[in-house]
């Protein structure tokens, strides 16, 4: 006797479409709202992964690529700094290290006054543990010493904005003495003038808060105070803390400390991950929803067939034919729905920066702020593990969702539903 493959019957089932049956065009409606629902989900899950992804990259490649991996310090005017600096450039896990002046300080132009960091640095050094020079015109690190007259310094994008400030005007840094107090018991304040001869915009938090001059400039900023130290950059970023510990144990000058990037931007890191977490979770929930959707489809399914299982019975369908039958139906659902979805999420991945890039220009807003966020503009970075993973999740899910709907129809007795139709 002919029997029709099950898969076949099931595809044909997933598109037919009696004309005039209103319960068929019913079926075929919820049947399409289902893979829909599963197309989106699919896609949402993939864009926000990608985002995460670049949010993570961004921190370990931007924010960490600027500032460095760890930092020793020690407050003892006696440190030769440069001899400290070879010596951990030395250490095991340690790949680059530059000596550094960071003194904490007031901007002034006009009446506008800004916080911020500024660093000392050593030009022939610094590019070593920093990428900050990606975002500075040539010549930037040299025209700090140009004039000895009117030392430069070099801005952040985020401060010369509240500053109102531009490259080549004027700028007063302002540092609170509190080793030092005059005759009236108030505090005494280093004031320096400089000239801005650079603005970097690195899209981070960083432009507003982070300024450089040279070394020597920092120090007499410091007035003899600490703030002196050596930055380093690991081999392993997420091994710096233990590199650093092992550092501070072989350095032969008592008094040095310091910290590494989980002590600076180590919340930022830990929220993005649980970010990332909440928000796979939320959005697999989502598709979980999507591929259920499956089971009411497939339970109407049963419900309009009836007569047609009990016609296949009679001609010597097996319950495992009928089985398969429906679980054909609900893969193709899946199926379809998954690998839409999966092209819509790479297509969205690469281009969700560039779209909302030119929803702010189009709108004359920005959605990102690097005062509040970790940057400025939304980073995206596509994983094709990610993708592998999404696709292959929501499949599952989908055949699981058409086990019970299908175990219902290879139970239909074909005496009872033959007797209903009749």
């Amino acid at each position: 006797m002919f029997k029709p493959l099950p898969a076949f019957i099931g595809l044909r089932y997933a598109g037919a479409q009696r004309g005039g049956d209103d319960s068929a065009g019913l079926v075929s409606f919820i049947s399409g709202l289902s893979m829909i629902g599963l197309i989106l989900g699919v896609a949402l899950m993939i864009v926000v992964m990608s985002v995460m992804n670049g949010f993570d990259r961004e921190l370990r490649e931007r924010i960490l690529g600027i500032m460095p991996h760890a930092t020793v310090y020690n407050a003892s005017p006696q440190i030769d700094w440069t001899d400290v600096r070879n010596q951990v450039a030395a250490a095991d896990g340690v790949t680059a290290a530059a000596e550094v002046w960071q003194v904490n300080g007031l901007a002034r132009n006009g009446l506008d006054v800004s916080p911020l960091l500024v660093q000392g640095v050593n030009p022939e050094t610094i590019v070593n543990v920093s990428t900050i020079g990606e975002f500075l015109q040539p010549g930037s690190f040299a025209a700090l010493t140009s004039d000895p007259a009117e030392p430069g310094i070099i801005l952040g994008k985020g401060i010369a904005d509240k500053l109102e400030i531009a490259v080549g005007d004027q700028l007063s840094i302002i540092v609170p003495q509190s080793g030092n107090s005059d005759s009236g018991g108030r505090t005494a304040a280093q004031l320096a003038g400089f000239k801005v001869v650079d603005i970097f915009h690195s899209g981070t938090a960083l432009d507003h808060s982070l300024a450089l001059v040279d070394w020597a400039q920092a120090r007499a900023l410091a007035g003899g105070a600490g703030g002196a130290g050596v930055q380093m950059r690991v081999k392993n970023m997420l091994n710096s803390f233990a590199v650093f510990q092992n550092l501070l144990r072989q350095l032969p000058v008592e008094g040095f400390y310091g910290n590494d990037w989980t002590g600076t931007h180590g919340n930022l890191y830990q929220a993005i991950q649980m970010s990332r977490n909440l928000v796979s979770l939320l959005v697999f929930l989502i598709i979980a929803i999507a591929a259920f959707n499956v089971v009411s489809t497939l339970v109407m399914v049963v419900i309009d067939k009836h007569g047609d299982i009990a016609i296949l019975r009679t001609m010597g369908a097996s319950t495992r034919e009928i089985l398969l039958t429906f679980v054909s139906q609900g893969a193709l659902v899946g199926l379809v729905g998954v690998l839409v979805g999966g092209l819509l999420g790479v297509v969205g991945s690469l281009l969700v920066t560039d779209a909302v890039s030119g929803l702010e220009s189009l709108f004359g807003i920005q959605f990102l702020k690097s005062d509040v966020y970790p940057v400025d503009y939304l980073p995206s970075e596509l994983q094709w593990g990610d993708v592998a993973l999404v696709v292959g999740a929501g499949f599952v899910l989908s055949l699981i969702a058409t086990l019970y709907p299908a175990l219902q129809a290879s139970r239909v007795q074909p005496a009872a539903a033959l007797r209903q139709d009749f």
